[in-house]
């Protein structure tokens, strides 16, 4: 509905309102497929990179069919008592966070010159989000990917290669395995005996396989 009002405006009834059921379920489902291609050519969002509605409805359903449902029913039942939550659902939110912000400053930095230059200073950080948050592995983007530079690519490519949660509609090797072969690596080089997280420890088999995935 949210999208579906600004759709209405750029294309009519019918067709704004059947845009905004679309693009509403490729977000949610990690898709990043589109249908704006009559606008301009492998577009995709591009001609809506200043539209906070349309750019914050689809990074919040992007990111809710990224967080995965085994965590939404942990929100549900224990509600914001985070100290409450699995270990699952703590680490994906706690990691979740971490690449958007991460990978939106990079992003911001690599393409102030470049790519976003022709923004405001709102709209940059606006699309610097934008483009940390679809690559959950949802695909769509509202600046020019073809002319990125090559170590912004290579940070979307990452970002991608981790994707979303285990149990969401999105892909890569999941935010949990890249956690637990973070958490693994920095116990090697401090020398601990073991991998924790939030007092719990990681098995040998909870790690082997998210050596196996990655």
């Amino acid at each position: 509905m949210i999208l579906s009002l600004v759709f209405i405006e750029d294309f009519g009834l019918l067709k704004g309102i059947y845009l905004g059921i679309f693009h509403a379920i490729s977000a949610f489902c990690n898709a990043g497929f589109d249908l704006l291609g009559t606008i301009e050519p492998y577009g995709s969002l591009t001609p809506y990179a200043s539209n906070i509605i349309v750019n914050i409805t689809i990074m919040a359903l992007i990111i809710i069919g990224g967080l995965g449902f085994i965590v939404w029913q942990d929100i549900y039942e224990k509600g914001f008592k985070f100290k409450k939550y699995l270990l699952q659902t703590k680490i994906v939110l706690i990691m979740t966070t971490i690449l958007i912000v991460v990978g939106a400053v990079l992003f911001y930095l690599f393409e102030c010159q470049n790519s976003l230059s022709s923004l405001s200073q709102e709209e940059m950080i606006l699309a610097s989000f934008f483009q940390s948050v679809t690559c959950r592995t949802a695909g769509f983007n509202t600046v020019d990917v073809s002319h990125l530079k090559p170590s912004t690519s290579l940070l979307m490519m990452f970002l991608m290669f981790v994707g979303g949660s285990p149990g969401s509609t999105a892909g890569g090797i999941k935010t949990t395995t890249f956690a637990v072969l973070t958490i693994f690596v920095y116990a090697t080089m401090i020398n601990k005996s073991e991998a924790n997280a939030f007092n719990r420890r990681f098995d040998s088999k909870t790690i082997k396989k998210a050596c196996s995935v990655f």
